[in-house]
């Protein structure tokens, strides 16, 4: 390295808390894929933890390597010694999107069509695989247009549907997780904000998130028997070790033709994790590193594609809490200890054993964290007159955070939900909306954001502009698909009241706009915005 290089202070004591901030985020949604496949699916584990966890797990291990070199090249063009790398990891909503949506009904579908079950589990091994090849393929095509994106959509709408995401998915749900076990999900929560949020230091400047972890595993163990930390105490797991290679290979290729039929569920999944990255680079940008848009995109994007090659299932993406990574003072150590950890870890099986062996409630609290990060910076980097912008790009997340739940046939039965989707009345049906407005939620939410940001700054006609392609969206099922699955259709192929959902909610945005755009001959749509005072 050359004189500047050395003056980089690429390795910090925060390191140590990124590290086990950035790597119990992976192994927590590691832990999710499992669970859902092999709980939910009834999915062998054995073709979980050797076939589809190595190549995963090693996407990771390979954009964690390319992010911190690209740290190490910031630094170098900026001359900054506090440069922070972009932490990379395994992208949880379309994780458990897949799971949910592609992986554990096409292992249905393939056992109903005959197949034994070891079959139907490598086949739906290899429509996973398939799937994240044709993601990344899309994504690395979509990494050339993102810094466009970024220069023309106001930070309200980059932030706000990145908060929108920190306070329903993934603040919210892993809050469930604490409470479901109280005892010890509270006590690892308040070990983090303590030290965290509050920035008290243990002794011995002990990493706040290393002894949340550690002391919560163990209390649960402790108790675990007595019946004071609730639920069904499920035991000390197996020490069983899942050895797997993260082999290249062309068993893809035997999945392409099947995964066709999961591709309009499965690309927006990719594209959202496009507009996410597009969006964290802004956040990294406002906290004072000033990436590349493209650089972040390309990294991920070829992640993804060499994870799906290699076997894995479930597409990398950049963090959205790299201003919460630098808040705790890592630097690049952390991303190169995550990558290293996780990518042995996936071959040499002790991932999964973690897996198995720390309970959820302790590793929720990390992400709700970076949760609290993600909102703050969205109000405190935008102007002050644009938190209504913020704060309207987080209710399409909340919609489909309800989705999410009311989706789930352990709380709605599916004949229930099929009746619900299609009930009579005055309006559309209340549940077909919030499946709508659920559906593409971030980028929903970004355009929402951009939509009133731009209102508020007087520039109407632009704002216009966003209801145009709100409208265009809608239409084709980019978001506000009416389908649970959010797939992307052609509208008129459609039947029953689900029809409705597109030209209505297409007519709506597209009317909306053109009223704006006689607002914007007015002689009152030029004064200048209000000052506004501060509130009370």
């Amino acid at each position: 390295m050359n004189a500047l290089t050395s003056r980089y202070r690429w390795f910090a004591l925060g390191d140590f808390n990124g590290f086990f901030g950035l790597m119990f985020d992976n192994l927590t949604v590691l832990s999710f894929l499992a669970g859902i496949l092999i709980f939910a699916f009834g999915f062998p584990s054995d073709i979980v933890f050797t076939r589809m966890i190595p190549g995963t797990a090693f996407g990771v291990l390979f954009g964690d390597l390319v992010y911190t070199w690209l740290a190490f090249r910031l630094a170098k063009r900026t001359g900054s010694r506090t440069v922070t790398a972009m932490p990379l990891g395994l992208d949880t909503p379309s994780t458990i999107g897949i799971a949910l949506v592609v992986l554990g009904p096409a292992f249905l579908d393939l056992k109903a069509g005959g197949l034994a079950e070891r079959d139907a589990a490598m086949m739906t091994w290899h429509i996973g695989m398939a799937t994240m090849v044709m993601i990344g393929i899309v994504k690395v095509i979509f990494s050339f247009i993102g810094h466009w994106v970024q220069k023309i959509v106001p930070q309200a709408g980059l932030l706000g549907s990145l908060a929108g995401i920190g306070l329903a998915l993934i603040g919210l749900i892993p809050l469930v997780d604490v409470f479901g076990i109280p005892l010890v999900g509270l006590i690892a929560l308040g070990i983090v904000l303590y030290t965290l949020v509050a920035e008290i230091r243990l002794p011995w400047n002990s990493p706040g998130v290393l002894v949340s972890v550690i002391f919560g595993t163990v209390l649960y163990y402790l108790l675990g028997h007595t019946g004071l930390i609730g639920g069904t105490f499920a035991g000390f797991p197996v020490a069983d070790l899942h050895f797997g290679l993260p082999i290249p290979s062309f068993a893809f290729m035997d999945g392409i033709v099947p995964a066709l039929k999961y591709l309009p569920i499965a690309i927006p999944f990719g594209i959202l994790t496009v507009v996410g990255g597009i969006n964290v680079t802004e956040s990294a940008r406002v906290a004072g590193d000033d990436y590349k848009t493209r650089d972040i995109l390309l990294t991920e994007a070829v992640a993804t594609l060499i994870a799906g090659i290699c076997g894995g299932v479930a597409q990398s993406t950049p963090y959205i809490g790299q201003p919460a990574y630098k808040h705790m003072g890592a630097r690049s150590g952390y991303t190169i200890l995550t990558g290293v950890f996780i990518g042995l870890g996936g071959m040499l099986g002790y991932v999964s054993f973690i897996i198995e062996l720390i309970p959820r409630a302790v590793l929720a609290p990390i992400l709700i964290f970076v949760a609290l990060d993600i909102i703050v910076q969205s109000f405190q980097a935008c102007p002050a007159r644009h938190a209504p912008a913020v704060a309207f790009a987080f209710f399409p997340t909340i919609a489909r955070l309800l989705a999410i739940k009311l989706g789930n046939p352990e709380i709605v039965l599916p004949a229930t939900f099929e009746k619900l989707m299609h009930a009579p009345g005055g309006s559309l049906p209340e549940l077909l909306v919030t499946v709508a407005l659920g559906n593409g939620f971030i980028v929903t939410g970004m355009l929402w954001g951009g939509f009133l940001a731009e209102l508020i700054n007087r520039r109407v006609r632009v704002s216009a502009v966003y209801l145009c392609v709100l409208a265009l969206m809608t239409f084709f099922g980019v978001i506000h698909s009416a389908m649970p699955d959010g797939s992307m259709y052609l509208p008129w192929k459609l039947t029953g009241v689900v029809q409705q959902v597109p030209y209505q909610f297409t007519l709506a945005y597209a009317a909306l706009a053109v009223l704006l755009l006689l607002f914007s001959f007015t002689r009152e749509s030029k004064e200048p915005a209000p000052v506004q005072a501060h509130r009370a």
